[in-house]
């Protein structure tokens, strides 16, 4: 009933809320991607998304079609693994952000693990990046991470805002420097933090420094001060600065997946895990 190019367009620009992002991550004419999701809308029966000139939005409708476009996509893809013989075998080296240590990753990971079991998935968590760094240097065959807008590496899994958040009781003294909690160097999220507050003219200090999530969360949660971070990924406990903080903005950011050097042995499970990330790609904005 349902076509998986139709079904793949579709969470393409749910996860990006973007045609023009999505048909670049599929390599797509834009026309093409607003005609799956056209015909997609016509095969259901309902409205998928609610979109204009400026802003792209899933309806109720496509929030359900999310799970069922998800779950067809992935049957698909063991079927076809089932039935072309071929077992994908070797040593993965998979770096992962920060970001994304209390979302659903684990159970997509989880999931690549039983449909490709002969496969050594090896996990490194760090700072964007550092990962950044390591898959230039040769470490690591596949990474999701963040980047920069401006920045063309990679292929885009989803944009988000970046937002200040903190503590619900904290208060910010406007004549006093922020208090800042946030990743050492080289993390995206620090840097965007930094750059915000120099352009607005405002003072500011370092709080607390963590590499680690958890650390910058407790950090928060204590009321230590205010950390940069994805509008869709907010850790519980904590919320967004209010605007009457008078914090500036802080843009965008992209996650998407980097491939490592391409001749490696490693190249057909990375393109599966890649797969696997790019079908399930909106759990990862919701905790487990």
């Amino acid at each position: 009933m349902y076509d998986p190019s139709q079904l793949r367009t579709f969470l393409a620009v749910a996860q990006t809320l973007s045609f023009t992002q999505a048909a670049r991550r599929l390599g797509l004419r834009q026309s093409t991607v607003s005609q799956h999701v056209r015909r997609l809308e016509a095969t259901a029966g309902r409205q998928l998304f609610t979109r204009d000139t400026h802003s792209v939005e899933l309806t109720e409708d496509g929030e359900a079609m999310l799970g069922f476009a998800r779950r067809i996509l992935e049957a698909h893809e063991q079927a076809a693994a089932f039935f072309s013989g071929t077992r994908l075998r070797g040593r993965l080296r998979f770096g992962a952000s920060e970001d994304f240590v209390l979302t659903r990753l684990t159970e997509i990971l989880e999931g690549f693990r039983h449909d490709h079991p002969e496969v050594d998935l090896e996990l490194t968590v760090e700072l964007s990046g550092t990962l950044h760094e390591q898959l230039a240097e040769g470490k690591l065959d596949l990474v999701l991470a963040k980047r920069r807008p401006e920045d063309p590496r990679g292929e885009l899994v989803w944009h988000d805002r970046m937002v200040w958040i903190g503590g619900e009781r904290l208060r910010l003294d406007p004549d006093r420097p922020v208090p800042l909690i946030v990743y050492p160097p080289p993390g995206i999220s620090r840097a965007l933090a930094l750059e915000a507050l120099e352009r607005q003219g405002r003072s500011w200090r370092i709080a607390c420094t963590s590499g680690s999530l958890n650390g910058l969360i407790a950090a928060a949660r204590a009321g230590l001060g205010v950390m940069a971070h994805s509008r869709g990924l907010i850790p519980p406990g904590l919320v967004r600065v209010p605007d009457r903080a008078g914090l500036p903005e802080l843009g965008e950011v992209e996650f998407v997946l980097l491939h490592g050097r391409r001749h490696t042995a490693a190249r057909g499970a990375a393109d599966a895990l890649a797969a696997s990330i790019l079908t399930a790609g909106d759990r990862l904005h919701r905790a487990p």
